[in-house]
């Protein structure tokens, strides 16, 4: 036993993951699966998860959402599994599981009993291979997307809105369209469609496995070697880059619902950490994003909601970890009685005293240590920790880019803060997106917005609709 344990883990590049005395143990299979493992012995537990390297961005115009479309498929069942089978065996298991699609990935996960690993694992490599896919199977499950965009997107007045806004804002990036897909494309998807995007992405040496929780390495990897390396490998399709175009001015999409909604959204082009040579960009626009919407003190939330009373709720999201360069975005809803307008030059106010005003020492340390801590307190949590180490492992970084994470957010300065405000968050730049309520006659003259939504709208990922 000892030798071939001993010969497994000769093979492992073992780094040290940030803010953890666990080593990351790394292993590629012959048939080009990589292999990430943490080991976490609090409790007697285990997530295992496969990463895909597909999802929104890399689907052409005709068939936007099919990669979603694929995830409820691979619960409907293998030639050895049938349909509803996975979800019953977790379950009896005492078990979760659950998967999501996003735009530059697909995730596969189960967090369970460490004892029951080994079931996982073939239960995973099975449907990697061996989906059914029948059009009996496809019909239903196309029908259950069809209304899932119907509730996130087209009955949803900030959905609606949402997806104007990033197809204006990416104009020639694969972002342009949400995982969801369009309805048109959705309507006109078939099964063959499904199979060959099946059989063209899922595949071992386009996937990786991330396991976290309570197991010994090298059991686990001749585990994964017993179920996933008997599966063959295939060259993978050639996807051409595509590279975001240049802003020519200010983009604009209003959308006038009848919802008694208002809602403003403004996103700026900024860079990922995938793209960039300027990584010190990413770790400052990452902080300004905090100063402007982390926790109660946060700028946006003590000026405009709890001071000046001109918002119920106003947020910031940035995904640094994107395969392309992605959006900065600030999206706020106006208090009753208080306009879109007045909304709008708030924010623009904000913007600018980030760009003329120094952050004091005071702030930024507060921040920084906010940000900091939502890493530290995430440890707690095994689906985190897998998160950490596969999302940017899956956009072409290295995984242990979390090690260096928390020197970079210390080392970012006031005037780095400053720098990036003023290179990114600029007019010329913006993409806004406007949702007014719809207007009789009388209100035509005066686009109050006084309407509140009560809701608080936040992406999903990068791509997401509301929820």
């Amino acid at each position: 036993m000892r030798h071939w344990k001993a010969a497994i883990l000769g093979c492992f590049s073992v780094i040290t993951a940030w803010a953890s005395s666990t080593a990351v143990h790394q292993m590629t299979l012959s048939n080009g699966l990589n292999v990430l493992i943490k080991e976490d012995h609090r409790a007697p537990v285990v997530l295992m998860s496969v990463w895909y390297r597909v999802g929104g961005s890399f689907e052409p115009d005709g068939i936007t959402g099919i990669s979603h479309v694929l995830e409820h498929m691979m619960f409907r069942g293998t030639t050895t599994h049938p349909a509803g089978e996975l979800e019953a065996i977790v379950s009896r298991l005492g078990g979760e599981q659950n998967a999501m699609t996003e735009d530059d990935q697909t995730v596969y996960y189960e967090e369970v009993a460490t004892t029951n690993l080994p079931m996982i694992l073939a239960l995973e490599a099975d449907r990697m291979r061996h989906l059914t896919l029948s059009a009996a199977d496809f019909s239903k499950e196309i029908q259950v997307v069809m209304e899932e965009r119907r509730m996130r997107v087209d009955d949803d007045p900030q959905g609606r809105l949402w997806e104007r806004f990033l197809a204006a804002a990416y104009v020639n990036s694969p972002y342009h369209h949400q995982t969801i897909g369009w309805a048109p494309d959705l309507h006109s998807l078939t099964i063959e469609d499904v199979r060959n995007w099946y059989h063209a992405w899922y595949t071992p040496n386009n996937a990786f496995l991330v396991i976290v929780g309570d197991v010994d390495v090298a059991a686990v990897m001749a585990q994964v070697q017993r179920t996933f390396g008997v599966l063959g490998m295939h060259p993978l399709p050639v996807v051409k880059p595509r590279t975001e175009i240049p802003s020519l001015g200010p983009k604009r999409v209003e959308v006038d619902i009848p919802s008694g909604l208002s809602w403003l959204v403004m996103g700026f082009p900024v860079p990922s950490l995938a793209e960039t040579a300027m990584a010190k960009e990413v770790y400052a626009l990452t902080v300004l994003s905090a100063i402007l919407s982390e926790g109660n003190s946060a700028r946006l939330v003590h000026d405009l909601i709890r001071e000046q009373g001109i918002a119920t709720d106003a947020d910031t999201y940035y995904n640094s970890m994107s395969r392309y360069a992605t959006q900065f975005i600030l999206m706020a809803t106006p208090a009753t009685g208080h306009t879109l307008n007045e909304l709008h030059t708030a924010l623009w106010k904000e913007i600018q005293i980030l760009q003329t005003t120094l952050v004091t020492r005071e702030e930024l340390e507060r921040v920084k240590a906010q940000v900091l801590a939502e890493k530290v307190y995430a440890k707690d949590s095994l689906m985190e920790q897998a998160l950490e180490l596969g999302t940017p492992f899956s956009v072409g970084l290295p995984f242990e880019v979390g090690e260096t994470y928390a020197d970079r957010i210390q080392a970012v300065t006031a005037l780095d803060v400053q720098a990036v405000a003023q290179k990114y968050l600029r007019a010329d730049r913006i993409t806004e997106g406007i949702l007014n309520p719809k207007h009789t006659t009388k209100q035509q003259n005066n686009r109050a917005g006084s309407y509140s939504s009560g809701l608080s709208f936040k992406p999903h990922g990068h791509r997401g609709v509301p929820s």
